[in-house]
């Protein structure tokens, strides 16, 4: 199966299905010398991790990961590190209803159409599940950019009808839904609750902010860092839309409202998102996604067997009321995994004799 690994310089693949044995992913082009632990990445995975409210798939695993390879003494040797996370409560009786017939918006009927054998098991490859090697991946990449100054924030900005109304990055922790607007949180877990009572789900809206990312990052013309960036996050599982900036809105504006000016302290404001021509100016990176309501529902479903013959799917299994929220961590670690990937082909843009502040 093509097309599970991602990067050029800063390289991941991962491997594992939602139902097998582990999961995990082997990390290439990391520079040697980086410290790095078992319990760094431990620090991300628990955050992505199920089973941690009523919110979000009741699904038991620890998702404790183990370094196989790349590390010495602490540190990262220059070689492909690899990482395993073992799957530890699958139920995949739960799917045995499934198995000939598939889910409406769901990979089901595309991932056979393909291959023509799919594994129904929690959707195999398809699931959700495999996430969590990226945000393993995801935590060393992070671990990099820290030394560079980076630092990467995700956060839930709207679930249903529920929009936040501030920004307080203190409170992201401090509930269950990565929300930084305290009272927006009860209002959306009141959103999510009810979906969930009603056996459905619900959408959500993701922000992703990057601060300390330097001018100059991204590689014109065809591998832009938007142009990557929107494809590490459409990647993720049921991401339908994704903008940068004022994105959208800007079909409501002028061009005189909408550029940025630029002064000699920075940019006044921030409307391209922190991306112009393809490369960073220097502001902060500002990205949303748009993640459509999770297809596994427990309601009867129109949809038709792997012979054609129509059929009602009900879907059984410990699914997330509202995939978004676990969505966050996720996003952070793609954002991550691009700008790792950017910043090392950055190293190779130019002579190092030669520097924009300095001259020849």
């Amino acid at each position: 199966m093509a097309g599970n690994t991602f990067g050029q310089v800063f390289r991941v693949t991962t491997f594992g299905e939602s139902h097998g044995i582990a999961l995990g992913a082997v990390v290439d082009g990391c520079p040697a010398g980086l410290a790095l632990s078992e319990a760094l990445i431990q620090r991300d995975l628990d955050r992505r991790r199920p089973g941690q409210s009523r919110l979000v798939s009741q699904r038991k695993e620890s998702d404790l990961v183990k370094i196989l390879s790349g590390i010495f003494q602490g540190k990262s040797t220059g070689a492909p590190i690899a990482l395993l996370i073992e799957n530890e409560d699958v139920r995949s009786q739960d799917y045995e209803s499934i198995k000939d017939v598939f889910r409406p918006g769901h990979a089901d009927y595309t991932y056979y159409k393909k291959y023509g054998f799919r594994d129904y098991r929690g959707g195999g490859r398809a699931s959700a599940r495999e996430t969590v090697a990226r945000v393993a991946a995801g935590a060393i990449a992070r671990q990099l950019l820290l030394h560079e100054g980076v630092v990467i924030t995700g956060y839930i900005r709207q679930i249903g009808p529920v929009s936040i109304k501030q920004v307080d990055l203190s409170q992201i922790n401090q509930n269950a839904l990565f929300c930084p607007d305290a009272e927006a949180a009860i209002e959306m877990e009141r959103v999510v609750r009810e979906a969930q009572s009603e056996k459905d789900s619900i959408g959500a809206l993701v922000e992703v902010i990057a601060e300390g990312v330097p001018a100059g990052w991204g590689e014109p013309v065809f591998d832009k860092l938007d142009a990557a960036l929107a494809a590490a996050m459409v990647s993720i599982n049921a991401v339908k839309g994704v903008e940068f900036g004022a994105g959208f809105r800007v079909v409501e504006l002028r061009g005189s409202e909408n550029c940025d000016p630029l002064t000699p302290t920075g940019f006044t404001t921030n409307h391209a998102g922190g991306i112009l021509g393809g490369i960073s100016n220097g502001d902060d990176l500002v990205v949303r996604l748009a993640l459509k309501p999770t297809s596994s529902i427990a309601i009867p479903q129109q949809t038709i067997n792997v012979e054609g013959q129509p059929a009602t799917v009900l879907t059984r299994g410990r699914h997330d009321p509202c995939v978004g929220i676990r969505a966050v961590p996720i996003a952070e670690a793609m954002m991550a995994l691009v700008l790792a990937d950017f910043f090392l082909r950055d190293r190779l843009s130019r002579w190092e004799g030669v520097h924009p502040t300095r001259g020849i």
